[in-house]
């Protein structure tokens, strides 16, 4: 009876058990398999319950968090490209408009030199027709000497018109001399406005250019240590990502990874360009035309490795290329139309200014020159002339079959 009693209780114990931990195992059965479809792993119904299925969720999680922390480093990243190119757009608009006061310098000073030069003949004529009036005046005009002490042709013509001693060609001729003497007056007054002009707008430019230099200064410190955490997070997802791939079953974690991001990255570049047949460079638009973050953005921004080609979307002919304040390098092409397009933050130029270029032919490649805190492509339309009038870059391609997505 005794052993009868143990192995009764022992059937008791085996079984009691059994029915009460039913519901829990089909939850943990549940969960398991919410956690493998989660991380892309299939669960067999009825399979017991692993620790791996839950490893898998939380390093499901841990890269989805991880992600998320790329995705908010990348875009401050974004911020900070955009806030350089806003404080080194000042520098260029100052630059552009000294060049242009320079030009107008030399157009008042081409102005005054001539009528200067038309002032020293007309004072010869003008002396001249005070010799013949002197020589054929008769006895009434006996003080025609006083037209030999006049100091300048203006005082000879006011004397000589006061004693009413010249003809009325004669007259007509000190006129026009005074007419021409006018105009030196007006001409000088404008080169001296011009020049006085020069100045200033040079002085705006130094400065614009000074505070645009330790914007990047205090700008590149700061974009240095994002890039370092954003750097830092990648490989933490890096290795997040490869032990939740081992943990699904993958022969080989590290190419499986690297096939996945190359496919993401893939996927985002073919988002941001839905047709890349003509664009000025392959790869992923992050800054799109107008205001961000505060500040008016002019162009497009471009993400690309350095060295990537960039290619004219359209024939034209290039205005400048070389050294640009702000840009660093850039090249400016003058289409058909009379509009410029701007390639800015190149790492090497391929053309020079009056070089004919065709549609599709490379004129530079991708870099990270001037106020720049990442390598991109910076492409702009300016109207009616370098830096007059910029416009929002996405009609002018779209009128030419480009389309670029995201903006």
């Amino acid at each position: 009876m005794a052993t009868l009693h143990r192995q009764n209780t022992v059937v008791r114990c085996a079984t009691a058990p059994r029915s009460r931990l039913r519901a829990p195992r089909r939850a943990v059965i549940v969960a398991a398999a919410v956690a493998g479809l989660l991380a892309g792993t299939p669960v067999v119904a009825g399979a017991a319950p692993t620790s791996a299925a839950a490893e898998q969720a939380s390093l499901a999680q841990q890269v989805a968090a991880i992600e998320d922390q790329v995705k908010a480093a990348d875009e401050q990243l974004q911020r900070m490209t955009v806030e350089a190119e806003a404080a080194a757009d000042a520098a260029l608009v100052a630059r552009a408009q000294l060049a242009a006061g320079q030009a107008e310098a030399d157009r008042t000073a081409a102005e005054l030199a001539a009528a200067q030069a038309h002032v020293a003949g007309a004072e010869e004529d003008i002396a001249d027709l005070g010799r013949e009036a002197y020589m054929g005046a008769d006895d009434r005009y006996g003080d025609m000497e006083l037209l030999l002490d006049a100091q300048s042709p203006t005082e000879l013509l006011q004397q000589a018109a006061t004693m009413e001693v010249i003809g009325d060609h004669r007259a007509e001729r000190l006129q026009e001399f005074l007419a021409v003497e006018a105009r030196v007056e007006e001409t000088d007054r404008a080169a001296k406005a011009a020049v006085a002009r020069l100045d200033e707008l040079a002085r705006a430019a130094d400065e614009a250019e000074k505070a645009a230099n330790a914007h990047l200064a205090q700008a590149q410190a700061d974009y240095d240590a994002r890039a370092a955490e954003k750097a830092r997070l990648e490989e933490e997802l890096r290795k997040a990502g490869e032990r939740l791939l081992a943990a699904q079953g993958a022969a080989d974690a590290a190419a499986a990874w690297s096939a996945r991001q190359k496919q993401q990255e893939q996927q985002q570049t073919l988002a941001s360009a839905s047709s890349t047949s003509g664009m000025p460079t392959a790869g992923r638009v992050t800054s799109c035309y107008g205001p961000r973050w505060g500040t008016m953005h002019q162009g497009v921004d471009i993400a690309a490795p350095i060295g990537t080609p960039i290619y004219v979307p359209e024939d034209g002919v290039v205005l400048q290329a070389g050294p640009a304040s702000g840009f660093g390098q850039a090249v400016y092409v003058q289409h058909g139309d009379g509009q410029i397009t701007l390639y800015g933050h190149v790492n090497q130029f391929f053309v020079s200014a009056g070089q004919v270029v065709r549609a599709g032919d490379q004129i530079a490649e991708v870099g990270n020159k001037g106020q720049s805190t990442g390598p991109h492509l910076h492409f702009e339309v300016h109207q009616g002339g370098l830096y007059a009038s910029r416009v929002n870059p996405m009609p002018w391609l779209q009128s030419r079959g480009i389309s670029l997505g995201g903006c």
